[in-house]
């Protein structure tokens, strides 16, 4: 690969106005985090020495997703030509390769944005990312002449019956010597039905002015743009795709892999096990040999070695589930360490909270860690058993192997070792029961008559 320098523009002023929403298109997410992000990523490997977005007016959104990145306005929408002249005050002074990609493009590897780099670095003026297209439809077809060199680039609506049948297309993605971009650019028209500048008729000029252009064909799923909710629903697809590919190849066993859905960052360790129907969010780690059974939901969790999650489990946001813990079906943990060995494995809430290793925590429990104002602090020692049915109301504090009574509400600390009860004395009345059944059938005969 060449050394000279690279800057990156990426044109992300797009309003989605194909996705029906009042989000910016780039915002719109791909495996937890907004599509322009996983492109950045991306471009970060190039170790390009400038990168700058272009967005549109009243995308304060988008500048906060991509800083540092600086970012340039759009003011007017008049293409991608247009788009890309928004930056050149910005990279002023800038001598290399100029590179040119799509915040809407954003399954681009960095080995095919490699062999771009390659191809312009040998020695053409511009050079231009395609694709062999299965539908090529309403793309700008790639035409290349007999030294196998670029030769122009026609829309689909201006192809002849010939152009229309060729297959390698056009995915918008180009690279060029800086010098010769802008002066490219800075004479490119608007005689079209749109009125708009185009950034694909800097080839037909380089060609005009005697220069060489080329053509880089890379996989049609990378390059796929995404204009709406289809589009962006296949590129889900992709991405989870690869994402279920990585787990699995890194010493995961998934179950049933196409119900499984990872973020982003997903981390998964080895001899991890992932039933079906499990979803992850953002900020997730799984260590080693964790078992993490159906229908359970994860985010911004840390599970570590020999645990095992669900079915049916939530773990949100700050859980810290420890070392052989169980948290079992219809279990809910949010910003709570769960040391090792301590098990909740049904129909309980665990929030702000610590529960020392090896506790024991009943069906139906809760930490009641909310006032309607303030969150506070449940602390369960280690060795405790929960029963069912406990209320803990926090602030409270339960004592190493301290024991609390089935149906309690505990609203003061209770010591270690000791045994806490909070209910009312059980009264039987004899005979009572027939009593009022024997009463009851009178009545509702009576009212039959």
């Amino acid at each position: 690969m060449s050394d000279r320098h690279i800057a990156v523009i990426v044109l992300a002023a797009g309003l989605g106005t194909r996705m029906k929403s009042a989000k910016p298109k780039v915002m719109h997410p791909l495996a937890g985090r907004p599509m322009v992000r996983h492109l950045l990523e991306t471009v970060e490997q190039l170790e390009p020495e400038k990168i700058v977005c272009v967005i549109g007016e009243d995308m304060d959104g988008v500048r906060e997703t991509v800083a540092p990145v600086p970012c340039v306005i759009q003011k007017e929408r008049l293409g991608t030509g247009h788009a890309v002249l928004a930056a050149e005050k910005t990279l002023a002074g800038f001598s290399g390769d100029i590179l040119i990609l799509y915040g809407d493009s954003p399954l681009i590897s960095f080995e095919t944005l490699s062999a771009h780099k390659t191809a312009r670095a040998a020695g053409h003026a511009v050079a231009v990312l395609g694709f062999d297209a299965e539908e090529p439809g309403a793309y700008g077809r790639l035409i290349m002449n007999a030294s196998d060199t670029l030769e122009a680039i026609i829309e689909a609506k201006d192809a002849t019956p010939e152009q229309a049948a060729i297959s390698f297309c056009n995915s918008g993605v180009m690279m060029a010597d800086s010098e010769v971009l802008w002066k490219l650019l800075n004479r490119v028209g608007n005689d079209n039905a749109k009125g708009e500048y185009y950034l694909t008729d800097i080839v037909a000029l380089a060609r005009a002015d005697g220069l060489t252009c080329a053509a880089v064909e890379g996989d049609e799923y990378e390059l796929v743009g995404i204009n709406d909710r289809v589009e962006l629903a296949l590129a889900e697809t992709l991405v989870q795709a690869h994402l279920r590919m990585r787990a699995m190849v890194g010493g995961a066993t998934l179950t049933d892999p196409e119900t499984v859905y990872f973020s982003y960052d997903t981390k998964i360790g080895q001899d991890v096990v992932i039933g079906p129907h499990v979803v992850f969010g953002p900020g997730v780690t799984i260590e080693d040999n964790v078992e993490i059974r159906a229908y359970s939901h994860i985010e911004a969790a840390h599970v570590k070695p020999g645990a095992i999650i669900g079915p049916f489990a939530r773990l949100r946001p700050g859980a810290d589930i420890g070392p052989d813990v169980h948290i079992g079906n219809f279990v809910e943990v949010k910003n709570a360490v769960i040391e090792e060995g301590a098990k909740a494995n049904h129909l309980a809430y665990i929030g702000d909270a610590r529960v020392g290793a090896g506790a024991n925590i009943g069906a139906g429990t809760i930490t009641c860690n909310y006032d309607g104002y303030f969150k506070t602090h449940t602390d369960i020692g280690a060795g405790a058993f929960i029963g069912s049915n406990t209320a803990l109301v926090a602030p409270v504090k339960i004592g190493d192997g301290a024991s609390i009574g089935a149906g309690s509400v505990i609203t003061k600390d209770v010591a270690a070792d000791s045994l806490a009860l909070e209910r009312s004395e059980q009264k039987e009345l004899a005979g009572a029961a027939k009593k009022i059944r024997e009463r009851k059938a009178a009545k509702k005969a009576k009212s039959k008559n």
